[in-house]
């Protein structure tokens, strides 16, 4: 949470426009999806209630988030307000599991299978697969990369023509952006997650042209932390927000 309190900040002093805060800095619980689950729910939704009155209000929504398993709460809001957008995923790994097929127990892993109802979160769905374009997976579990290949999910490798291979995913429809930090080659900004073989800040701003030849309905950034150790010097998201700034002037 404070990463994405840097970044709401920094969006702040860039629009003028103070951030609507949800939630409190807690310890970590790693104590299994469940129970995580269990314990976040109250901030998911009143984090879910404000996205569904900036949504209904055709706004743009800029969203900080601070681990990908918020988007249980999100992406419901999206489903019901927009079910015509296009779901542009920037990640290093699927977020496609179930519980059931879940080796981890990792609930960040399960970010996108609540919402498309192939599991009860008690954070509502509606999100279809057919809506979904995955940009930068590299890190994908078994179950992950059959449900891909089964439902013909695009997945825009970090390699190639990224803009040319994102457009053709999008062709044409709304998009909203979530984006975990870890989507990035390890080094560019702090995150939990490092693997290698990512998107340089560079790719990232073009795949975000490509976004914002589209209507644009919001984006969320995921997993952004506020230093690159523990205690140690603050790390700014300008660079990050500079990346994205062709969808943030929309």
């Amino acid at each position: 949470m404070p990463g994405a309190r840097a970044i709401g900040e920094a969006l702040a002093r860039r629009t003028g426009i103070a951030p609507f805060v949800v939630g409190t800095p807690e310890p970590a619980l790693n104590a299994g999806w469940r129970e995580e689950l269990d314990v976040a729910l109250p901030a998911l939704r009143q984090l879910q209630a404000r996205f569904d009155e900036v949504l209904a209000s055709g706004a743009v929504s800029i969203a900080a988030t601070s681990r990908c398993a918020v988007s249980l709460a999100t992406l419901p809001a999206v489903a019901r307000h927009r079910p015509d957008a296009c779901i542009v995923w920037f990640d290093a790994h699927g977020d496609l599991n179930t519980p059931e097929a879940s080796t981890s127990g990792f609930l960040g892993g399960l970010a996108i299978s609540g919402p498309a109802g192939l599991w009860n979160s008690g954070l509502g769905a509606g999100l279809s697969l057919d809506q979904l374009v995955l940009v930068g997976q590299r890190d994908l579990d078994p179950f992950e990369q059959d449900l891909i290949d089964r439902r013909g999910i695009p997945l825009v490798e970090a390699r190639g023509d990224l803009a040319a291979e994102l457009r053709k995913a999008i062709a044409g429809r709304p998009v909203y952006v979530h984006l975990d930090c870890d989507v990035l080659n390890p080094g560019v900004v702090p995150t939990d997650y490092a693997c290698e073989g990512g998107l340089s800040l560079a790719d990232l701003r073009a795949c975000c042209e490509v976004i914002a030849e589209q209507a644009f309905v919001g984006v969320e950034i995921a997993e952004f932390q506020y230093a690159w150790e523990a205690g140690g010097e603050a790390f700014s998201p300008d660079p990050l927000l500079d990346a994205l700034a062709p969808i943030l002037a929309r």
